[in-house]
């Protein structure tokens, strides 16, 4: 077979790839602002997969590229527009678009699952989280998850915790952790001020219910109605009820 009939053979196999074929090879990534400032977000048809704030990795889309191809094994293209819901989500105003979690396990699923009902301008313990993952008792597991969390913002690990109060760590920097809370109107101060009486929660003796501090329940209950508490246990030991929104205690 001579060159150029080679050459005619193999021009005869281009064509145009089958409708689909390059997202399944490719990640649409794109720049987009945030209340982190600008952050760069990986995402398939399937939905978000990736955010990382531009700071955190030097503002080189090369380098938010290398560590997703590090994390999912697959190369990025750019993409003209995000999926529907991002630019609001990102920025902090309601709803929120899909997320692609494939490859996670399902402990990091209920995890992740757990954190994104925390509501905003509230706060939740890791131990919080672990309970409501069902694993009550792998509360260092879930700081682990979190701590490589593939969709910051629209899973607000910010807003978790540590159990004596503390804010903790944030993979974006605890400056960052505090400012995003500042901004969704929790009063760190306060928080702050409980956590050094050793009160982790509150209850009210009108409605007998008890609740983290930052529940918007718990921000209702006037002064003269008050009841602080280091733990739960002592609360539900004179008769109060935990909250059935912020789950202070499984409900009996």
């Amino acid at each position: 077979m001579t060159g150029t009939t080679i050459e005619q053979a193999l021009a005869g196999l281009a064509g145009e790839a089958p409708d689909g074929l390059e997202d399944k090879v490719f990640t649409g990534w794109l720049s987009t602002p945030s209340r982190l400032g600008e952050v760069f977000v990986a995402f398939t048809t399937d939905g978000v997969q990736f955010v990382r704030s531009a700071e955190s990795v030097g503002s080189d889309p090369d380098a938010f590229a290398q560590a997703y191809r590090d994390r999912f094994g697959r190369p990025l293209r750019p993409a003209g527009r995000g999926p529907a819901g991002l630019a609001p989500a990102l920025t902090g105003r309601t709803g929120g678009p899909r997320l692609d979690l494939r490859g996670l396990s399902d402990f990091e699923h209920d995890v992740l699952d757990a954190t994104r009902r925390i509501p905003s301008g509230q706060v939740r313990p890791y131990s919080w989280v672990a309970r409501e993952a069902g694993r009550a008792k792998a509360v260092r597991a879930v700081g682990s998850v979190l701590a490589r969390n593939p969709v910051p913002l629209l899973i607000p690990c910010h807003r978790v915790v540590r159990s004596d109060g503390a804010l903790g760590e944030y993979m974006f920097g605890p400056e960052h952790k505090q400012a995003l809370l500042r901004e969704e109107d929790l009063d760190l101060d306060r928080l702050a001020g409980l956590t050094d009486r050793g009160v982790h929660y509150l209850g009210s003796d009108t409605t007998g219910v008890v609740c983290f501090p930052t529940c918007h329940h718990a921000r209702r209950i006037t002064d003269a109605h008050r009841r602080p508490f280091a733990r739960v246990e002592k609360a539900l030991a004179e008769g109060y009820r935990p909250c059935r929104d912020c789950r202070p205690a499984v409900p009996a």
